[in-house]
């Protein structure tokens, strides 16, 4: 964690060629915070109480509701284990930014971003699911060990981590692609593929049994909106209504001064 916030401190070196503005005083606390809160969400996920053998033979898949109902019961292993390939490989597409040099240049910056992007998505997935217990889909299923479904872990199917995190990975790729290359004809193409990993990661978990379809429609759209929305937040051009604080910018031509610029930085 230090290392990383360490790493934040860097983003305020190199920012002319950038289309984002930084503040270690700022983003250094929203990134411990969002560290700090998905490690104490972890911490609550894990200290749920398991089911118990009479509660699992309860179970009625008629009391799921109608949209989840079809997944009831899926607990394929194959599915689980290639998951994690788009899984993991969603977490390395930001890093293949390096390639382009202005990135590249705003490196320190860009990571900093990353790693807030991944904290908040983190915090608010934890804290969401400690306090929200739901039976996974693979508990309904009569080739799960007991043991299994009698684990913590199988009252975590409420949201879709996994499909959050890689959807906050792949949507961030993407807008940092967008945001540093306007003119670039790939664009449409690095959207296509930030969309398609997610999905992906989504539907192999709900194959595996992990999780619902609304479980992985909700961590899709949470991943996504804070993919793009944390680096959208610290634009120089941003005018969403966001940003924290004015700050005047006089303009220079040559060594006249010309005016005023009213903007709004994060």
């Amino acid at each position: 964690m230090i290392w990383c916030l360490a790493m934040t401190a860097h983003v305020s070196l190199a920012q002319n060629n950038s289309p984002y503005k930084t503040k270690f005083t700022i983003d250094a606390p929203i990134t411990a915070a969002g560290m700090g809160l998905s490690y104490y969400g972890l911490t609550r996920m894990q200290d749920k109480e398991g089911l118990t053998e009479q509660q699992i033979a309860n179970l009625n898949r008629n009391q799921v509701n109608s949209f989840d109902r079809f997944s009831v019961g899926y607990d394929s292993e194959q599915a689980k284990k290639i998951s994690d390939i788009p899984f993991y490989g969603s977490f390395a597409l930001p890093f293949f930014l390096a390639f382009d040099d202005d990135v590249r240049s705003n490196a320190g910056q860009v990571f900093g971003l990353y790693v807030q992007t991944m904290a908040v998505t983190g915090a608010i997935f934890t804290m969401t699911s400690a306090f929200a217990p739901r039976t996974r889909p693979l508990v309904y299923s009569p080739d799960v060990e007991m043991g299994e479904k009698m684990r913590a872990n199988a009252r975590n199917s409420f949201y879709a981590g996994h499909t959050t995190a890689a959807a906050a990975a792949s949507f961030f790729f993407a807008k940092v692609f967008h945001d540093f290359n306007p003119d670039s004809p790939a664009r449409t193409y690095v959207w296509l593929g930030a969309a398609t990993v997610p999905a992906a990661v989504g539907y192999l978990r709900l194959r595996a049994g992990k999780h619902f379809l609304s479980d992985n429609l909700l961590g899709y759209a949470v991943g996504a909106a804070v993919g793009v929305v944390v680096p959208q937040l610290h634009k120089k051009s941003n005018t969403s209504g966001f940003s924290l604080s004015p700050t005047i910018i006089p303009t220079f031509a040559g060594t006249a001064s010309q005016g005023a610029n009213l903007s709004y930085t994060f």
